[in-house]
């Protein structure tokens, strides 16, 4: 009697600790997820963003969110290296609709002694305004689709900078699907041309992109890892560059992003790294 008398409740409480951990994880996706989208109107839900080909604003974005977005990148060209830096701006105005602003630039430097007349001229590469509606956004089915438009004003090197100041233009309507499947598994479609015109010329390029991407969000977080595959048909051509990727909360309002380029064909570039250090402003602690 004895044994019995200690032993069962025992059990008993070992067998409520293990089904409390087994539920643990669940319930704090289920309480992270509430949370950012508090099943108030109008709804949102949440998706895990791409790193490189990134958003113009959340999905389902709500009046007032904004973001700022600094990126550092490098990538071993055959002949030379390439570094890349941005800075964008991105908010929402009212619910629904994200508007962004941003200026890419280009520095190269010359590798296996290639001549400097034989590298490009550093540049602002153009001046990006961008929009991007959700029209559709379901809780049910963890759903959300968008429509967007991106406006490139291509600018000229600084080696000819002003000669012209505008040399052309690039413009790149896009529709966007993304759904969520469970607690911590997201997929995203991003797809449309990208249509440049050079001022001066009757020249047209048209490519045409389709950028899927695939992430597991860690439980009760915004960390995610994944991968980008960005895809471009274009002049009879196929380019795809997988982007395995990482991203990291530094702080409640502050996130970073790491990212890796494998290009499955190495026709003019190698390897590449990018770097996304992303703020948000005014964000509510989840």
């Amino acid at each position: 009697m004895k044994f019995h008398s200690w032993v069962i409740p025992l059990l008993s409480l070992v067998s409520w600790a293990s089904a409390i951990a087994q539920i643990s994880d669940a319930e704090k996706d289920s309480l992270y997820i509430n949370q950012v989208e508090e099943h108030r109107e109008p709804y949102k839900v949440l998706h895990a963003e791409p790193l490189y080909i990134d958003l113009i604003r959340d999905l389902g974005a709500r009046k007032g969110e904004k973001e700022w977005n600094i990126g550092l990148g490098l990538t071993d060209n055959l002949q030379f290296d390439s570094y890349e830096a941005l800075i964008e701006y991105e908010w929402a105005p009212v619910d629904r609709l994200g508007l962004e602003v941003e200026l890419p630039f280009t520095f190269y430097s010359p590798v296996n002694g290639t001549g400097r007349n034989d590298v490009p001229s550093n540049r602002l590469n153009s001046l990006k305004i961008a929009a991007q509606w959700s029209f559709l956004v379901s809780e049910p089915m963890a759903t959300s689709m968008a429509l967007g438009y991106i406006n490139e004003f291509e600018l000229s090197d600084f080696r000819d900078f002003g000669k012209p100041f505008i040399r052309g233009n690039v413009y790149n309507p896009f529709l966007v699907v993304a759904k969520r499947w469970g607690n911590n598994f997201h997929t995203l479609v991003y797809t449309g041309p990208r249509i440049e015109k050079t001022f001066g010329t009757a020249v047209i390029h048209t490519a045409y992109d389709i950028h899927s991407s695939f992430h597991y969000m860690i439980t009760g977080t915004r960390n995610f890892i994944g991968a980008e595959f960005n895809k471009t048909i274009g002049n009879r051509d196929f380019d795809m560059t997988i982007r395995p990727q990482m991203r990291l909360g530094i702080a409640d309002n502050l996130l970073v992003g790491i990212v890796a380029g494998i290009p499955v064909s190495r026709e003019n570039q190698r390897l590449s790294s990018f770097i996304r250090l992303i703020w948000e402003p005014g964000h509510k602690k989840h």
